[in-house]
């Protein structure tokens, strides 16, 4: 299902030249002119804001100049299919988190295989997520929250981003781990949900603490855990979910760079090798842990595993709970 062999070995095979495949790219002249960096999701949001840091941080470094382009919508699946029916060139890549992977999982008819339509080529950060909750309820810990959920769950809805966003796959968990069903209701992106979570007309979201942590700072919502094995340094005075009170709650959010398939090998050398340096100096300089991320760097080999491993990871989650994808 998961097209594990496949996928590998495409990836592979554009990481067997990879050791001579820097000098070719500069020699052949790549890259020649301005590159589309194409976000599947609205302005503003947290894969946004990271993808212009990203542009940012390469032009500095390489002189090359990358345009961010939004274009949200279908889970992501608009402005993935930008990517996989473009040409193969290095000049339009996708900017992404892991909702990406998850599209064969969570859609009944995606417009393409995220794992055999794309050619992975550096996987740039990691991320905590947050749990919040209406500030027009009184609790203040998951243990509170889930008594209270037990006795009247249709009073419980959780919002999320989309389907297969890593909120989802971590709401999906808490349900698991409580022994619950509450309400699952995905929305066109962060912003709107956290809206309603806000207003009190859902009680409860999981996204990732960029995109959350302003409006819990400024009492809009009500932080009650980081979903990781630790507290965030962006956020220390908010407990991990096992203080909170579910031990097991630890999901994280991560961010990639892909171009469509059948990228050649010495464009994918010279565009790791860019985000390798470009993260290198983010994380060196502050400027991701000021967004609650932590740097991430390796080869596209190594991102391409990862993918594989975590789809069967997170696909072995929703089955668990037989979720069907719509």
């Amino acid at each position: 299902m998961l097209h594990r062999r496949e996928f590998l070995a495409a990836a592979l095979a554009v990481g067997s030249g990879l050791g001579s495949a820097p000098a070719f790219a500069q020699s052949d002249g790549y890259p020649k002119r301005t590159i589309r960096l194409i976000v599947p999701f609205a302005a503003g949001g947290g894969v946004d804001v990271f993808a212009r840091l990203l542009a940012e941080k390469i032009k500095e470094k390489n002189g090359v100049t990358i345009v961010v382009e939004n274009r949200g919508g279908a889970n992501g699946a608009i402005g993935g299919t930008v990517v996989a029916t473009a040409e193969p060139d290095g000049y339009t890549l996708l900017f992404s988190a892991m909702t990406h992977t998850m599209a064969k999982q969570v859609m009944k008819s995606p417009p393409y295989d995220p794992l055999t339509d794309f050619t992975p080529v550096a996987r740039v950060g990691e991320a905590p997520m947050l749990l919040v909750m209406s500030p027009k309820l009184p609790f203040t810990t998951i243990t509170e929250v889930v008594a209270d959920a037990r006795k009247q769950p249709d009073k419980w809805v959780f919002a999320t981003a989309a389907l297969g966003a890593p909120g989802h796959l971590a709401t999906v968990a808490f349900n698991k781990l409580a022994g619950l069903n509450l309400t699952i209701a995905p929305y066109r992106g962060t912003a709107p949900g956290l809206t309603d979570v806000a207003a009190g007309h859902v009680q409860l979201m999981i996204d990732p603490v960029l995109a959350l942590l302003p409006m819990a700072r400024s009492g809009h919502v009500k932080a009650l855990a980081v979903t990781a094995a630790k507290r965030a340094a962006l956020a220390p005075e908010i407990p991990t979910a096992a203080e909170s009170g579910m031990p097991g709650l630890e999901q994280a959010t991560w961010y990639g760079v892909w171009g469509p398939k059948n990228l050649p090998a010495p464009v994918v050398a010279w565009l790791n090798q860019a985000c390798n340096a470009a993260v290198t100096d983010l994380g060196t300089s502050g400027r991701l842990a000021d967004l609650g991320i932590e740097p991430v760097t390796g080869t596209p080999e190594a991102f391409a595993r990862y993918i594989v491993d975590d789809v069967r990871k997170n696909s072995e989650l929703l089955k668990s709970v037989n979720f069907e994808p719509v």
